[in-house]
């Protein structure tokens, strides 16, 4: 089935939305928040091969073709505007999948609309500004979005901030991985990565009731993968799925990572 695509208007944003599978949605549906500057396009192959599940995400502010907002915004605000478009989808329950930035979302979202979350999924993420810290020059690397305008830049820098299989400069995954990537706008970029500022979840972690997947990969330069453990003891209903690969294990282990997911929502 195709990924189709609408424009709506959240919060005096236009925002694109990305469904599939809408025909599964007695099955459940799986609400997405990509990673920081990250499209949708980025997450095209999962979407296409998760199947029997209805499947939302959606380009956030000043990402991909949604508008770029004017006041910045802090994560509590991403997760209002996402209650926003599932009340225009018409969709009252979800399961909320989270991936790098986005799972510090998922976390938010689950936090603040328990009664709309069913299950909670973070893949290659951690609990906000308290954190494990990755290397200094993988964080500096990450602090700028020169890697979605540069090809080459992107090439040079991808092995040492994604790690797993994008260390083997010879396997073609930077060239691949790159034609996905459409570049943010400088505004929406900076905005994404500043509503963590001061925010964390490690706190509020073991009052989460929500069933919670969480799933590492072990050579994570981003989010190493102590963050997960600490995730996964600190939530009372969580299982930790660890994949031999980097941060872009949904990509790169993708029929393992999907397997994992379906288990995790029948």
């Amino acid at each position: 089935m195709t990924i189709n695509y609408q424009y709506l208007d959240v919060d005096g944003l236009k925002l694109r939305v990305a469904q599939r599978n809408k025909d599964a949605q007695a099955n459940g549906t799986l609400l997405i928040f990509n990673g920081v500057g990250a499209a949708i396009e980025i997450l095209t192959p999962l979407l296409k091969a998760l199947n029997g599940f209805h499947l939302v995400t959606f380009d956030l502010p000043g990402v991909g073709r949604s508008e770029a907002p004017t006041i910045p915004k802090r994560l509590r605000h991403y997760a209002k505007m996402a209650a926003s478009v599932l009340s225009e989808l018409d969709v009252k329950q979800v399961n909320v999948m989270g991936v790098s930035w986005g799972g510090m979302l998922a976390q938010q979202f689950a936090l603040q609309f328990p009664d709309r979350t069913d299950k909670l999924i973070l893949a290659a993420t951690s609990t906000g500004q308290l954190m494990v810290p990755p290397n200094p020059l993988v964080m500096w690397r990450m602090m700028t979005p020169l890697r979605y305008f540069s090809t080459g830049y992107f090439e040079y820098v991808v092995g040492s901030i994604y790690g797993g299989d994008f260390r083997d400069a010879s396997n073609g995954l930077a060239r691949q991985h790159a034609k996905r990537m459409t570049p943010p706008s400088l505004l929406g970029y900076f905005q994404q990565s500043s509503a963590l500022w001061g925010w964390t979840s490690l706190h509020r972690l073991p009052s989460l009731k929500t069933p919670t997947l969480i799933m590492a990969g072990d050579d994570d330069p981003i989010i190493p993968l102590a963050n997960a453990r600490i995730m996964a003891r600190l939530i009372p209903n969580s299982h930790l799925e660890i994949f031999n690969c980097g941060h872009l294990f949904l990509l790169t282990r993708q029929q393992q990572s999907v397997a994992a997911i379906e288990k995790f929502l029948q």
